[in-house]
């Protein structure tokens, strides 16, 4: 609110004597003033005026606004969740090579359309998907486990799109086959981790499918549970989920099965903050040190 300035200066001078009929006349001073001819007369001034202050809101009113400004704030912010951006973080390995614990993420929710699960709590009014449109193989997508026996039943998943509608998807030796045939790979760079203070040095792999996505992948095994698999024929409407980290996923190939595209939450887009397990979020003061700055509004492949 603006200050509403709003002084004057008054002037006074001396009043006429106030004397009216019947009352006795004093004795008027004819004497000539002291002060030489041309000396200025004092003038005397009020002191200013201060504008009147601003009427204070009652008590309550006051409250009544902080309270309508936090609900247009929750509403703003639930209108982008739900809508445009999502926040996550990365809580297991199976994505390692790609995404590591401590990395905290945005997902487009935009990007196949809405569904039921796009709202909090699964709680949209409608079936199916609005403004649908395909996924492509090979993004990284947040979905809600849609396995009814498992204990994390509706949970935030986040994993690798390897197979579409109508794909035979399979494991051979440690090595991927999508529709019978082997998808490339070429040994890169190990992937270097400390475990209890020891350097474990893992091979790692860059992977490309059959429409030129290409991404890492760890092989921690070589003969591992999951590395010779039966096929799997994904259904219409599905999806075949996969983790990077290979011998380390809970995906299609086990617990989570197909995905159906209603259960699809976003796509995962960036990266905009990470940290390593010397700190938590919350512990403000070691971030300097834990932060990994290399990930920071890093693009996710």
């Amino acid at each position: 609110m603006s200050d509403v300035k709003d002084s004057a200066e008054y002037q006074a001078t001396d009043p006429a004597n106030g004397l009216t009929e019947g009352q006795p006349h004093a004795a008027l001073d004819t004497e000539p003033h002291s002060e030489t001819e041309g000396s200025a007369q004092p003038v005397a001034v009020e002191p200013s005026v201060p504008p009147p202050a601003p009427a204070k809101k009652p008590e309550g009113e006051s409250w009544v606004e902080t309270v309508k400004t936090v609900v247009y704030a929750l509403l703003i912010a639930l209108v982008i969740r739900t809508f445009f951006f999502q926040p996550f973080n990365i809580p297991s390995a199976s994505m390692e090579g790609t995404l590591l614990i401590g990395d905290y993420l945005f997902v487009e929710k935009f990007a196949y359309g809405y569904s039921r699960y796009s709202f909090p709590f699964g709680l949209g009014p409608f079936a199916g998907r609005v403004f649908g449109s395909e996924p492509h193989r090979g993004d990284v997508i947040v979905f809600k486990m849609p396995n009814v026996n498992s204990q994390d039943y509706m949970k935030d998943y986040i994993k690798r799109l390897i197979g579409l509608p109508g794909d035979r998807i399979q494991m051979i030796d440690d090595r991927l086959y999508i529709n019978d045939k082997i998808v490339p790979r070429v040994r890169v760079q190990d992937y270097v981790e400390t475990v209890d203070g020891v350097e474990n040095h893992v091979p790692q792999y860059r992977e490309t499918l059959p429409n030129g996505k290409s991404y890492l992948t760890l092989d921690r095994m070589t003969d591992g549970p999951l590395d010779n698999t039966g096929v799997f024929v994904v259904p219409p409407g599905d999806y075949f989920m996969m983790g990077d980290n290979r011998d380390n996923s809970d995906d299609s190939r086990e617990d989570v099965g197909y995905v159906p595209a209603v259960n699809l939450v976003g796509k995962a887009e960036f990266i905009f903050f990470s940290i390593d397990d010397s700190a938590s979020w919350w512990e403000i003061w070691k971030w300097p040190a834990a932060i990994r700055y290399s990930r920071l509004l890093s693009g996710i492949d």
